[in-house]
């Protein structure tokens, strides 16, 4: 286990030599945040470096912030057995982006980035089989995304008349699927709030 003051060195020194944006220290893990131009060479360096040496990729994750220009934020998750370290190398994508596919150096990123595809769909190019992973072969949408409806555009359901699976479009009253990202706190007055709040 790394002591912080190791991992300041440790992120200075990254910070340094690296294309970064930013670098971030907690108590043991290293976030570091790139462009997406850059991810296949800070990828790279980071699992063939003497000094890194992060050969296992855990998972790579993603996040949907629809208020941002860069909605998408996409998360690898790296372990260097060698040095007992942690480190995230996060980067931003915008919502009609794509990212350069890391299968070449990671093999497990394959089905990683198909599930982000699948559900958020960023699109990774230079990937070997890029398809659907989760999700029906005819499916419309990617489900992940926070303006994706709750209750999906499609209604599955048996019918009893033909004695098989029907799959019908979901007719929802247009108010159901406005997604509203304000609070309804923010809009409200101190002095109505706790009138509100002494009246219950």
């Amino acid at each position: 286990m790394h002591s912080k003051s190791l991992l300041l060195l440790f992120g200075n020194y990254l910070f340094k030599i690296l294309p970064l944006n930013t670098v971030l220290v907690t108590r043991d893990e290293v976030t570091l945040v790139t462009s997406p131009f850059f991810l296949s060479f800070v990828l790279r360096f980071l699992r063939y470096h003497v000094n890194t040496q992060y050969k296992v990729l855990s998972t790579i994750s993603g996040s949907d912030f629809p208020e941002k220009l860069s909605r998408f934020e996409i998360s690898y998750e790296l372990l260097s057995i060698k040095f007992n370290s942690r480190a995230r190398l996060k980067l931003f994508v915008k919502e009609f982006g794509f990212l350069q596919s890391s299968v070449a150096i990671f093999d497990n990123a394959n089905w990683c980035e198909r599930e982000i595809w699948d559900l958020f769909g960023v699109y990774f190019y230079s990937h070997p089989d890029l398809r659907r992973l989760l999700t029906d072969y005819g499916f419309s949408g990617f489900p992940l995304r926070k303006d994706f409806p709750l209750s999906g555009y499609v209604e599955v359901r048996f019918d009893m008349a033909t004695n098989r699976i029907v799959c019908e479009p979901l007719m929802l009253s247009h108010e159901f699927r406005l997604f509203d990202f304000e609070s309804p706190w923010r809009g409200r007055q101190s002095s109505d709030i706790q009138a509100y709040v002494s009246s219950i």
